[in-house]
């Protein structure tokens, strides 16, 4: 299966009672794949999978597929710091027929190197379906080591990593220290072009909900050689990569999507909606971009 370079973490739309808006799910699959995204991960951190229920996310998983699973990769964010809980959550998932699972370093625990380990080859030994492991230190509190990362990587069907640690030392030692079909993918718009010069294949990505077809085409002017035109991408992406983390994700690619035209909802507590000031420093990075 190809994964394609632009994976957007699609957030979840809700309702005005913030109960999961399915049909706002399907259509923004939908808008998704057709403004860049190659694939999708639905209930990552940016689909708020910490408040879902499982039977909600079960059912964001049908949707998305019957929406767009002939025409995109659809991946489920199916981990959990609990690793029977992670094993139920990824069976649950490839029972709704998802193509693969993104699994985060289990959060709150702080595991060792080797607790990171089993929990990983754990939960790809109870499942068939590929699995990409989410490094994001900043949310879980402690990084999965590169060595540890090396070694998971011979695990046969985990097959790629989100890379969120911002540590550029331990992406190059992870791209080169794997074989070429492990996939590494950042897991931080702004540091896509640098990952990508590295030996990276793509992002996993929050921007990408509003400018997919920029940041698809920052990649691929790069791959052909364009170093120069894929930086100014770059360089003209920065300001909308920043105000899109001005608060906790969600909350701001929330607004952002709203102040473009599509609607999807607010945040579930505890996260809360931006401010009058940050949707205001939203609305001007959009604005310079012609996006709203």
């Amino acid at each position: 299966m190809r994964y394609g370079p632009i994976i957007t973490a699609m957030v979840t739309p809700f309702n005005d009672d913030l109960s999961v808006d399915y049909d706002q799910a399907a259509a923004l699959a939908v808008h998704l794949v057709e403004h860049g995204s190659d694939g999708l991960v639905v209930t990552g951190t940016t689909g708020e999978s910490s408040t879902l229920t499982v039977a909600e996310s079960a059912e964001l998983y049908k949707v998305v597929m019957a929406a767009v699973g002939d025409r995109a990769t659809i991946i489920a964010g199916s981990g959990a710091n609990s690793t029977a809980e992670a094993v139920f959550l990824t069976q649950a998932a490839e029972q709704a027929g998802v193509h693969a699972s993104l699994q985060v370093a289990p959060y709150y625990n702080k595991p060792s190197q080797e607790g990171f380990y089993q929990h990983f080859k754990t939960v790809a030994a109870n499942t068939s379906l590929p699995l990409f492991l989410y490094n994001i230190p900043g949310r879980t509190a402690k990084n999965v080591e590169a060595a540890t990362i090396i070694r998971l990587a011979e695990v046969p069907n985990i097959i790629g990593i989100k890379e969120a640690s911002g540590d550029l030392e331990q992406v190059s030692r992870i791209v080169r220290e794997t074989e070429d079909d492990f996939l590494l993918y950042s897991g931080d718009d702004f540091l896509t072009l640098p990952i990508v010069a590295l030996g990276g294949v793509g992002v996993i990505s929050v921007a990408s909900h509003l400018a997919g077809p920029d940041m698809k085409h920052m990649i691929e002017a790069y791959q052909a050689g364009q170093v120069a035109e894929a930086r100014e991408i770059h360089f003209g992406l920065m300001d909308l990569f920043k105000a899109l983390f001005i608060a906790p994700n969600p909350a701001p690619v929330k607004a952002a999507l709203g102040m473009s035209g599509f609607p999807v909802g607010g945040v579930r507590l505890p996260l809360v909606t931006v401010t009058d000031d940050e949707a205001a420093q939203i609305k001007t990075a959009l604005g310079q971009l012609e996006l709203a």
